[in-house]
């Protein structure tokens, strides 16, 4: 892989992703495209590769590259807050994004590892098969639906390309604090636990969610690519965890020991359980995840990205 392109390279994933890449592959040159609407340039510190500013659902692919096009692509642009009421931005950037990008490909087949998501499988609680009926509950997920839908179309015509998809399940970990609301739960709890304040999460504590640490996520990602194989793959933990237990982890690694505050779930519909089914990565891929929650947080907390840009509340003698 001399030449790799990574869209949304300025978000959290694809930040970590890209500087993996770059340790990785040191005589590759990378190339990210990113708008920064859901990224920042400060992920990219450290970056030495090539950098295009556009939204890749209306960049004119042909006349910003001139034929020019990558041994591996990596496309992780995407609008990221699942709450975006506006459903034709959501679903018109999301999915012509992937469009314009799989067209552009198509003359010289470049392989593809793309990012759809577990919001696709919707809020029903259980285990979550590749196969399972998909039922999208809100635009982001529909839009990551139609991702899969066009990759299986182009596939049908292209059998000889190589594409794959990954659902990634409750990521959490460096470089997500730029996301603000659609960043983890881990972030979030952290923030309020090192302001002093009893970490709030709904009333008894005992929902469970695939929390999947970002390293793991990137060397699904890379495994992924290196695998040579079409299709679509769940990317998780494949063991999830309370929110009481991420309050307990988040107590561990911050040397605080604060009770969690319950209150009550203000959605008529919550989704009391995620845990994405593993062995079809395992089998294909050959890999399975490295982190536990617990090593999750220690990591994060030890990268300095956990506190970054917070003070903690000292305590009182």
């Amino acid at each position: 892989m001399k030449q790799i392109w990574v869209t949304g390279g300025g978000g959290f994933i694809g930040s970590n992703l890209v500087l993996r890449l770059q340790e990785e592959f040191p005589e590759a040159s990378l190339t990210v495209l990113d708008d920064f609407r859901s990224g920042s340039f400060l992920n990219l510190e450290g970056y030495l590769g090539d950098f295009v500013a556009a939204d890749i659902s209306r960049l004119d692919w042909e006349a910003e590259f001139r034929g020019k096009r990558p041994d591996a692509m990596f496309h992780l642009a995407s609008i990221t807050d699942t709450t975006l009421q506006d459903q034709k931005i959501q679903t018109h950037d999301n999915v012509e994004g992937f469009r314009r990008l799989l067209e552009y490909l198509r003359p010289e087949k470049t392989p593809i590892v793309y990012a759809t998501s577990a919001a696709t499988y919707g809020i029903r609680a259980g285990v979550n098969r590749v196969g399972d009926p998909l039922a999208p509950a809100n635009s982001y997920a529909f839009s990551k639906v139609q991702l899969e839908n066009l990759a299986r179309k182009v596939l049908e015509e292209e059998p000889s390309w190589k594409i794959a998809g990954l659902r990634y399940f409750n990521v959490y970990g460096p470089r997500e604090g730029h996301k603000g609301v659609p960043a983890s739960m881990a972030w979030h709890l952290a923030g309020q636990m090192l302001a002093g304040k009893r970490p709030k999460i709904f009333k008894s504590g005992e929902q469970k969610r695939d929390f999947v640490y970002v390293k793991d996520i990137v060397a699904f990602t890379i495994a992924a690519m290196k695998s040579g194989k079409s299709g679509v793959w769940n990317a998780g933990s494949g063991q999830p965890r309370s929110f009481n237990e991420m309050v307990e982890g988040l107590n561990g690694v911050l040397g605080t020991k604060l009770k969690p505050q319950y209150f009550e779930c203000p959605y008529p519909f919550y989704q009391p359980h995620t845990e994405a089914d593993m062995s079809a990565t395992k089998r294909d891929l050959g890999i399975q995840p490295k982190y536990s929650l617990e090593q999750g947080l220690k990591d994060y907390f030890e990268s300095g990205w956990l506190t970054r840009g917070r003070v903690a509340k000292k305590k009182k003698k």
